[in-house]
């Protein structure tokens, strides 16, 4: 009798295991899937914060974590689409197929901006459905996570009292963050940047920033020493404050123009992980606005 009480405490002390396995595609959905699911769940994701979402591989690794989920997450919008589709046929995991509740698509849930009228290889790698990169403003992330909560419940009934605990949470305590960063970046609106990649229009609409354009000649090509002595000379009579960049992305070429118009080359933290200051999503709002105030400081640059 000792003996069964011994073990009946002990396997009270044991951690309670996670009731749903979620594979998040990006950092960003994890870091999601976390604040929403709590203690109930274990959140990986399929890329790290110094990968190009755009290109991995789907290695045995990532296929046997596909095969144990019970939802995958991802973005949508053709962000995904050299690898994904390789992964879920790999995976052989019935659960987390496109029309499963065990697959949520984030771009099914909201309205994309910069949707081509048309689209063709010449154009480079264009993404047919609008930019993929609408985590960077964070007023889209509520209808994500609300929609999460709710794949959550389907699948994990017993929790539903906790996801929507979790949500309202968050809920308060993001639209509380969202009005400090709004706040916090009044004075960048106006702001004149150039890009590596089309990766922060999102970013630039919410803020007010103004596009000056890409280093890239086309979306995923990489730019010539030709092409960039191109951009340098189409600033001199308005140059950019500032040229911003992902954590992910190489930035020999911004290094190169930075020094030749004397512009800051700001590395943002995208995604999640980008930066020790970006561990979650709080973090990574907070780290990309004192990120941007601190490189973009010359307000005659911005038209102040």
């Amino acid at each position: 009798m000792k003996r069964i009480l011994v073990f009946l405490l002990f396997l009270c002390a044991l951690p309670a295991q996670a009731a749903v396995k979620v594979l998040a595609t990006v950092p960003e959905w994890a870091a999601l899937a976390r604040e929403v699911g709590g203690e109930r769940i274990e959140a990986a994701s399929a890329t790290g914060a110094m990968q190009d979402p755009h290109r991995i591989e789907a290695r045995p690794s990532l296929i046997a974590r596909a095969r144990a989920a019970d939802l995958l997450v991802a973005t949508g919008a053709e962000l995904e689409i050299g690898w994904l589709p390789i992964l879920l046929r790999e995976s052989g995991n019935e659960r987390i197929q496109p029309g499963r509740d065990g697959h949520l698509e984030a771009a099914a849930l909201l309205r994309l901006r910069d949707v081509p009228e048309t689209v063709d290889r010449a154009m480079g790698d264009v993404h047919a459905a609008g930019d993929p990169h609408f985590h960077l403003d964070p007023r889209n992330i509520l209808p994500v996570a609300e929609a999460l909560a709710e794949r959550l419940t389907r699948i994990d009934p017993a929790g539903t009292e906790s996801y929507r605990a979790n949500l309202a949470r968050f809920r308060a305590r993001w639209q509380d963050a969202i009005a400090r960063w709004e706040a916090e970046g009044a004075s960048l609106k106006g702001a004149p940047f150039l890009q590596m990649h089309r990766s922060f229009g999102y970013l630039a609409h919410w803020l007010g920033l103004e596009n000056r354009g890409e280093l890239e000649p086309k979306p995923g090509v990489e730019p010539s020493g030709g092409h960039l002595g191109r951009v340098v000379a189409n600033q001199r009579n308005a140059p950019a404050a500032a040229i911003l960049r992902a954590a992910y992305q190489d930035d020999s070429a911004g290094r190169w123009v930075s020094g030749r118009m004397e512009i800051p080359l700001v590395t943002l933290p995208y995604p999640v992980g980008g930066t020790p200051e970006a561990g979650d999503l709080f973090g990574l709002f907070d780290d990309t606005l004192a990120r941007l105030k601190a490189g973009i400081k010359d307000r005659k640059a911005v038209g102040d």
